[in-house]
């Protein structure tokens, strides 16, 4: 059964006091949460353990942000997936754009990333989309689908049933740039029939697939009223409790109580002629 997700990735953000202090709010904002919407937080890996505590006895799950792509061993630095699992996290973050751009990550680095997460019990939260060039020489469909044969095509069906894709238009992140719900959507429901082509209708219709990009109280209920969106992956409005918590109200709430949350305009990316 497809899940509704909103998870919050915050990146190289806050203290440890910081995180657990959010963490907290968050905590005792649950009530005002729809029961069916699962709430995801990724902080920064020195904040997992404290940050799993303050969660505990919450239906909060913990997330890391990224993974070795190797099990064990002399690699400096680096946090493997067995311990990740190990401290309670129950989902990872692969492959985001930032991973990619900045720090070099292939898919072959993210297919072993990829199965290390599925061998510890961890949920890949697989990151996927387009730079802004490639979006307005209308490459887009052609990058996601490269990202999502090379990475997850080689999985089982059993494993894929664990696998919650993010589509992350890399020209909207933290520019204050937001597709439009029907690019949005757009893009969904191609990555959804990429899915059901390869694993089966049914896996497909079970795959969550959540919208990244300045996903905000101003817009998350236009985009989470698609019918293939099925939650965001939220960056900087996860770092204030109340954005969050109205982001993962708005599978229900009114227009007018979204009215004087912060989050700004949307404003649409442009198409090439």
């Amino acid at each position: 059964m497809r899940r509704k997700i909103v998870a919050g990735n915050w990146k190289m953000n806050t203290t440890v006091a910081e995180g657990v202090a959010l963490a907290k709010e968050l905590v005792a904002a649950m009530s005002q949460v729809p029961s069916d919407v699962n709430l995801v937080v990724a902080p920064p890996f020195v904040h997992l353990t404290s940050v799993g505590e303050a969660i505990k006895g919450s239906k909060i799950a913990l997330s890391a942000q990224n993974c070795a792509d190797q099990p064990k061993g002399a690699f400096t630095g680096e946090v493997a997936a067995n311990m990740l699992a190990g401290i309670g996290c129950q989902y990872v973050i692969l492959g985001h754009s930032e991973r990619r751009q900045y720090y070099g990550e292939t898919s072959a680095t993210l297919v072993a990333k990829m199965a290390l997460a599925l061998e510890n019990g961890l949920q890949p939260i697989y990151c996927v989309g387009e730079m802004k060039d490639e979006r307005l020489d209308n490459k887009h469909f052609d990058v996601v689908k490269a990202q999502i044969e090379e990475v997850l095509f080689g999985l089982t069906p059993e494993q894929m049933g664990h696998v919650v894709i993010a589509y992350e238009p890399v020209w909207a992140i933290g520019t204050g740039l937001t597709a439009t719900s029907e690019q949005a959507e757009e893009i969904h429901a191609f990555i959804r029939k990429l899915i059901a082509d390869k694993f089966g209708k049914q896996i497909a219709e079970d795959c969550t697939i959540l919208y990244g990009g300045s996903c905000k109280p101003s817009n998350a209920k236009e985009l989470f009223a698609c019918p293939d969106i099925d939650g965001g992956l939220i960056g900087g409005a996860s770092l204030k409790a109340a954005d969050f918590i109205a982001i993962a109200q708005s599978y229900t709430i009114s227009d007018d109580a979204l009215d004087g949350v912060s989050g700004g305009s949307k404003i649409i990316m442009p198409a090439r002629d």
